[in-house]
Parts: C-alpha cells; sequence; structure tokens
C-alpha cells in the first residue's frame, strides 16, 4: 500500500498552463451535452429547440446545397463595411476631439445628443431612406460601432498623463512624433476596448436588420426558416452569430496581445 501511495504521489499532475486553453470551452461544452441529454430523452421537445445533432444536420445539409456559406459570407461582408466606415469615422472624430477642444465644443454636443437615440429605433427611417438594400443594413452597423470607438478614443486622450505630453515636449517631440510616439500609444488601451465593444454591436446590429429586411443572409436564413418551420435551421442561424461574435472577440484580444505588447499582463 505504502508503494502505491508513493507512485501515486510521484506521478505528475497536468499544470494548470497545460489546460488554460481549453478552459473557456468547458461551460459551452457542458451546456451542448446537456442540451443533447435533454433532447434524446424526452425533456426537450424538439419543436422548441432540436437536439445539436440535428442542428449539425440541418448545417450539412446547407453545406451540401452550397447556401450556408453564401449566407455567412454576405453577413460578414456587411458587418465588416460597416465596421469599416463607422469605426473608422468614429476614430477620426475621437482623435479630432481629443486633440483639439475647438473641435471637441463644435462635434461633441451633437455626437452626444445623437448617441442617446437607440440606432435600432431609426429602422423605420434608415428602410425609408435607403430601401431594404444593402445600404441600410450597412448604415445601421456603421452607426452601432461609430460610438464606443468614437467615445473610447476621446476617453483614451484625455485620460493620459499630463507628465507624458511635458516628457515628449522636452525631449524634442512635437506634431505627428508627439502622436505617434506618446498619445498613440497612451491612447491604445482604450481604443482597443471600445473595438471590443463594437464588434458585439455590430453583429448584434446586423442581427435584427438582416431579420427585418434582407433577401440574403444569416439573419435572412433564419427568417426564412421560421415561415417553414425548421426549426433546425433557426437554432443554427443563432449559433452561428454566437460563433462569429466569439470569433471577432478571440481576434480583438489577439489584436490587443500584440500592439500592447509593452503592457504588463496584470491577470498573469
Amino acid at each position: 500500500m505504502k508503494r502505491k501511495r508513493v507512485r501515486l504521489m510521484n506521478k505528475k499532475i497536468p499544470p494548470l498552463e497545460s489546460i488554460k486553453p481549453y478552459l473557456p470551452w468547458g461551460i459551452p461544452v457542458l451546456l451542448l451535452c446537456l442540451w443533447q441529454i435533454g433532447g434524446r430523452y424526452g425533456w426537450i421537445s424538439a419543436q422548441t429547440l432540436p437536439e445539436p445533432i440535428q442542428v449539425l444536420e440541418a448545417g450539412w445539409r446547407l453545406i451540401r446545397e452550397g447556401e450556408l456559406f453564401r449566407y455567412i459570407g454576405d453577413s460578414t461582408i456587411r458587418a465588416l463595411t460597416g465596421l469599416v466606415v463607422g469605426g473608422g469615422t468614429g476614430l477620426v472624430l475621437g482623435f479630432l476631439c481629443g486633440l483639439f477642444s475647438i473641435a471637441e465644443k463644435l462635434l461633441d454636443t451633437t455626437v452626444q445628443m445623437l448617441r442617446n437615440i437607440p440606432h435600432l429605433a431609426l429602422i423605420p427611417l434608415v428602410i425609408l431612406w435607403f430601401g431594404i438594400g444593402e445600404e441600410s443594413k450597412v448604415f445601421l452597423v456603421a452607426l452601432g460601432v461609430f460610438f464606443p470607438l468614437y467615445l473610447n478614443t476621446f476617453h483614451g486622450i484625455r485620460s493620459l498623463d499630463p507628465g507624458l505630453i511635458e516628457m515628449g515636449n522636452i525631449y524634442g517631440l512635437r506634431g505627428w512624433s508627439l502622436f505617434r510616439i506618446i498619445i498613440l500609444p497612451g491612447a491604445m488601451p482604450s481604443i482597443l476596448v471600445g473595438l471590443r465593444y463594437s464588434l458585439g454591436i455590430m453583429w448584434l446590429t446586423l442581427i435584427v436588420a438582416e431579420t427585418i429586411s434582407s433577401d440574403t443572409g444569416i439573419g435572412y436564413m433564419a427568417m426564412n426558416a421560421r415561415e417553414f418551420m425548421q426549426m433546425d435551421v433557426v437554432v443554427l442561424s443563432i449559433l452561428l452569430y454566437a460563433f462569429l461574435g466569439k470569433l471577432a472577440d478571440a481576434w480583438a484580444g489577439w489584436l490587443e496581445k500584440r500592439v500592447l505588447k509593452w503592457k504588463t499582463d496584470w491577470s498573469r
């Protein structure tokens, strides 16, 4: 018995670092397993929530028909176009208002007034302005991602330590050099927070926009499936939005690690 205990104690326990990358997926996998078990034993009605296996079969059917990747591609193009347009505008205005007080006086009050209007409440007007084509969906996404990037860019610049600016002036940094070496790196953590928040709003806005007025995309796939009571395709659409949102968030986290290598990671 003593030898067995010694052998057990001598066995190497896997370090936490080896399983750390898999920890975020523990709860989703557990929920999927419970979902499958509940559906298999009839605890969950298949008419309201099909089993994960049935959802996978629906996805495979759409892949074979050549529709799934087309829907995903159309939705991704809309989302990224809106992000570039709205996010780029938010960055530019955030930099202008953060760097120049005259720009803040001219623009910030107007932006703050517009920010308090729920952008999804503008859908009836947007349809009247742009119709039900691509322009309306891109406009809504751009409007949704604009404000987080504007606010966080403005906040990041205004939160800089004045001592850093003064030290840069002492070393002869002016204009573009001061912005590139001192201001931009100091504001970058706040900007990336705004980007991460905007990515979530991007997919949320696109879901609503595609389900109201669209003839292609994941939202259209969900609404078309609802008309024919194809609940497996509806659930597949929801899971696709969740997966794409997680993928965008993972990309933002990777970008943050690459850009902010100089920043100490206090979570470790």
